[in-house]
Formats: structure tokens, sequence, C-alpha cells
């Protein structure tokens, strides 16, 4: 709800949140394509972060890639890698669930967060600034339910820690989506350096 509400304050009709909800969904991409819309950007300049952002699927992709098998990876499938799914894939791999739990939160998500858009469309376009609710919380508040829930140990802490303080340190003097791939390079960088 808080992506349609914000997408609708920031200059997007209802339509297009929605269609940018059913053909680009993956969240923080959306979020940072309004986020830029809304402080007075253009598309192209929106899309460059929304497009960094976006590349992380490819890597859970890579890393769900196998509980999806003996089924054919199409777009369909593609489609639906995104962090919540791929999360619940990695933590249900040890019980030989994942694939399940991997299409079943993907399925549940795309619906909810489509019907979601909508809702906060239709909300938005009676609301002057979303925001003053608190809504824009909601996005950063599930991305930390889902690593949360992956910390385990203590090299799992160590990763944590450590791409918080790259992010942090990035965020205010690197273009949105650059701070999300350096700390994804950090924590390959940890687990080769571990598997060592």
């Amino acid at each position: 709800m808080s992506f349609g509400a914000l997408a609708v304050s920031a200059g997007l009709s209802l339509w297009q949140a929605c269609a940018l909800s059913l053909l680009a969904f993956t969240g923080a991409s959306q979020f940072a394509l309004v986020g830029v819309l809304g402080a007075g950007g253009g598309v192209a300049a929106g899309v460059a972060p929304a497009l960094l952002l976006g590349v992380r699927n490819t890597l859970y992709a890579l890393r769900v890639r196998g509980h999806l098998r003996p089924l054919p990876v199409g777009a369909a499938e593609a489609h639906l890698v995104i962090d919540e799914s791929s999360g619940m894939a990695i933590a249900h791999e040890r019980a030989g669930h994942a694939r399940v739990a991997f299409f079943i939160t993907g399925f549940a998500v795309f619906a909810l967060w489509n019907a979601g858009t909508l809702l906060g469309a239709l909300a938005g376009s009676h609301v002057s600034d979303p925001r003053r609710f608190g809504i824009d919380a909601a996005g950063p508040a599930v991305y930390l339910a889902l690593v949360w829930a992956q910390v385990g140990g203590r090299r799992d802490v160590v990763v944590a820690a450590l791409a918080a303080g790259i992010t942090l340190v990035l965020i205010p003097v690197a273009p949105a989506g650059v701070p999300v791939l350096a700390s994804a390079a950090a924590a390959v960088a940890v687990a080769v350096w571990s598997a060592r």
C-alpha cells in the first residue's frame, strides 16, 4: 500500500502505479524509481537506480535456481525471484521444502503486493503526503525482518554488520543502488574468505 500511495504522490497515475507493480515487481526498484520521480527527477534518472537495485535479484536467482528443478525456469518463475521468496526458499532448504516455500511466498507476495498497490494508489490520491503517516517505512521493515531471520551464527552477524556499515557510509555519497551492490559484494567476499 505504501508503494501505491507514494507512486501517486510522485506523479504516477493509478494505472501507471499498478502496471509498474505488475511488470517490474521488485519493491526496492519500484521505490527507487518513484523516489527519484517524487524528488523532481526524470524517468531516465529514476530507471538507473531501479536497475541497479534489480541486479540483486540475479544473485537471488542463482542461489535458488537449484530448488526450482525439475521445473523449467522460465519468465513466470523468474518474475517471482524477489527478496521474500528467495529468503523463504533458503530458510526452508534443509527441510526439503525450498521449492514449495519459494512458490507459495512468491505467488502470495505478488497477489498482495499488486492488491496493496491498487489500494494504496486509491488512498494516496486522497492524501497530500503519504510520508506523514509513516507508510514509507513499511518496505525497509520487511527487508529487516528477512535479514534478521537469516542471522544465525558469528559469521552471519559479521556479514550483517559489515553490510550495514558499508550501506550507511555510502548512502550519502553514492548513487542509489550502489550501496546495495557494495554490501552484496562484501557479503560475497566474506563468504569466499570463510570458505577458505
